[in-house]
């Protein structure tokens, strides 16, 4: 079935449900982003260094910061080829950046990188945030940690600064502990908020947590300062201040924080891991849940940032399951990452998705996740890693030299008798893909999960 909405075509599955679902995308879903935080799966050269303190001289500081911005460099491009335009970037890509170990005036050293950079993001249009950890608490009674928390926050808010970036670049902050009085723990943030450079408050916003601050708490101190308060769903459903409204209602309260300098409102959203502690993330996004929440926080003007161990791979399964402007080539090319780890775990759910995405006249976006999600909870058996190894292998056995060959068939022997080296192969594989420049292997999924 189609649907027109000015330039934008969608095509979708003819189930009731799904249609329902598309007409309620076409009002929504052209102005907000869907992102995630910090890390990729399965994107070559993205990877992060980090130090020691005893290591941090200036040398290994200049090779770290200088790896770290070309793994972020290759992960903003990833994220505009993909359609990502939200993320967060990692708060080590400076190793102990508000720390006097790191006397590097990098802002400086590395301001063409930096610079570059920043250019791509505002380009693409694309929005990017920062998170100080747990350490990094505003109100605590001890002035030592209070000092080191602002000194983080310049850190972060320099860091944006040297992209170049606008205060609709944020940077997340939880309120702190309580101390055993929240009421005086809640106006040392306060006064210690108002002591902030203007730069820091232009862009902290403030978030919900699962322990001791409630998004009631948080939308009263927000409204005390004039800042921007942040939903998270999970902490919502952990530690509520009321349970009688539904999410829609917290997010629309949290609305009236926004002002225009701040950009769109933007929430936090995960979902609970069913056999790990309260508050843990699941692996992947479940796509039928995501899509109910979506629908019900009832409005487009809102950007979600996904908080999930897959990260990107989450996005993008959101993303195409609420894009304004569906083309089959974006299923195609999720496909391709993922056709080999399923043939490995689920040969039938590979077929099927091959027979799904055939009808060159559809969009079963949602249809796919879900064989893609059924299958990865699959355990290979044997033959399937064969099978899928084989199917890998198939790229190089022309071009192998003989040792290879000879290698390739040691690691089949082990799998044939009964002998676990999946594991191995992979490894093997992958080296061939690096080695023969086999890009469409070296994005496959086969690899990384």
């Amino acid at each position: 079935m189609k649907y027109n909405r000015g330039n934008k075509l969608v095509l979708w599955r003819r189930t009731e449900n799904e249609c329902c679902f598309c007409k309620f995308l076409f009002e929504v879903a052209v102005v907000m982003s869907i992102g995630y935080a910090c890390l990729s799966v399965g994107v070559p050269g993205t990877d992060f260094k980090s130090c020691v303190m005893k290591n941090a001289g200036e040398e290994r500081l200049r090779d770290v910061i200088a790896q770290n911005l070309s793994a972020l460099e290759n992960l903003i491009e990833y994220n505009i080829r993909n359609h990502i335009y939200l993320f967060r970037i990692s708060s080590d890509i400076i190793p102990f950046g508000s720390s006097p170990v790191n006397s590097l005036a990098w802002w400086d050293l590395f301001e063409p990188s930096l610079t570059r950079i920043g250019a791509r993001i505002h380009a693409a249009g694309m929005r990017v945030s920062m998170h100080p950890g747990q350490y990094t608490i505003l109100n605590s009674p001890t002035q030592e940690v209070v000092a080191r928390a602002v000194e983080d926050l310049r850190y972060h808010t320099r860091f944006l600064g040297a992209l170049h970036t606008g205060p609709e670049n944020k940077i997340i902050l939880h309120i702190g502990g309580i101390y055993g009085n929240k009421d005086e723990a809640v106006q040392r943030f306060i006064d210690e908020y108002q002591k902030l450079d203007d730069d820091i408050k232009l862009r902290l916003v403030l978030e919900n947590d699962e322990r001791s601050y409630h998004i009631c708490d948080v939308l009263d101190i927000a409204r005390q300062i004039g800042a921007p308060a942040v939903f998270d769903n999970l902490h919502h459903a952990i530690h509520p201040c009321s349970v009688d409204l539904p999410d829609s209602d917290w997010i629309h309260a949290c609305a009236g924080t926004w002002k225009d300098q701040d950009g769109r409102q933007k929430i936090h959203y995960s979902q609970q891991s069913p056999d790990k502690r309260r508050g843990a993330h699941t692996d992947s996004i479940r796509i039928d849940e995501f899509l109910s929440f979506y629908q019900n926080i009832h409005g487009g003007n809102i950007d979600i940032m996904l908080e999930v161990k897959d990260k990107n791979l989450s996005a993008v399964k959101c993303i195409n399951c609420t894009t304004g402007a569906a083309r089959m080539a974006y299923l195609e090319l999720d496909w391709s990452r993922y056709k080999y780890l399923i043939l490995e775990k689920a040969p039938g759910v590979y077929h099927q998705i091959r027979e799904l995405l055939k009808d060159r006249d559809s969009y079963p976006a949602v249809e796919f996740y879900h064989l893609v999600e059924f299958a990865l909870k699959e355990e290979a058996a044997k033959g399937n890693q064969i099978n899928a190894a084989l199917h890998v292998w198939g790229y190089f056995k022309k071009f192998a030299s003989e040792n290879e060959k000879k290698l390739c068939m040691r690691h089949l022997q082990k799998l044939e008798t009964q002998k676990d080296d999946s594991a191995g192969f992979k490894r093997f594989l992958l080296r061939l893909a690096q080695k023969y420049d086999q890009k469409y292997l070296l994005d496959s999924l086969y690899f990384y999960l």
